[in-house]
């Protein structure tokens, strides 16, 4: 029989009030809250509380508090990564490549929730993991929504809110977002 823990992270359906979970994400909430209170000169400590926190950090990677997510250990970031002030719900995989801006308020949702009326009313949920890919841009106030995939030298205009996947070398904007121009990948 498997664990709420394990069926949330192969995205099946689980129950998040499971004592494990809650456990996990009150760990999250005060990793994070002792990485908010620190000042903009305790790189050091945001460093290793974010190493602590994360799945996995890159080099060079700069997080603004305040930052929030769910359990942490599902976000990994490549090296040269910014974000501003944002969260991550992170029931499932977040990955986030190299290269990557993310603006302030961004939100990133693995976390959903059932559409029968009665496993919601159980209190059930389930996750899909995001991708994002390299050198991507997410401007301030994008929603990436749960299962999405952000391709390569991407940009998801501010405001977007994403609901399906993104190629490589695009821009989209609007609500859901849509493609509204080609990059060129020789730039």
């Amino acid at each position: 029989m498997s664990s709420e823990k394990e069926k949330m992270l192969r995205g099946e359906l689980y129950d998040a009030a499971d004592p494990e979970l809650v456990a996990e994400r009150e760990r999250a909430r005060e990793l994070t809250r002792r990485y908010n209170g620190t000042t903009p000169t305790e790189g050091g400590e945001r460093r290793d509380l974010l190493e602590e926190l994360l799945g996995a950090l890159g080099d060079d990677c700069h997080v603004e508090p305040p930052f929030r997510c769910d359990y942490g250990y599902n976000i990994s970031v490549g090296e040269n990564f910014y974000a501003n002030f944002d969260i991550i719900l992170d029931v499932c995989q977040v990955d986030i490549g190299r290269n990557c801006q993310i603006g302030p308020g961004v939100h990133i949702y693995t976390a959903t929730h059932p559409i029968d009326a009665a496993e919601r009313v159980e209190g059930l949920e389930y996750g899909k993991p995001v991708t994002v890919g390299d050198n991507v841009w997410i401007g301030g106030r994008a929603v990436l929504n749960p299962g999405v995939t952000v391709g390569d030298n991407a940009v998801v205009a501010s405001g977007a809110v994403v609901t399906e996947d993104v190629p490589d070398d695009v821009v989209v904007r609007c609500n859901p977002a849509t493609m509204t121009k080609q990059l060129d990948s020789d730039n």
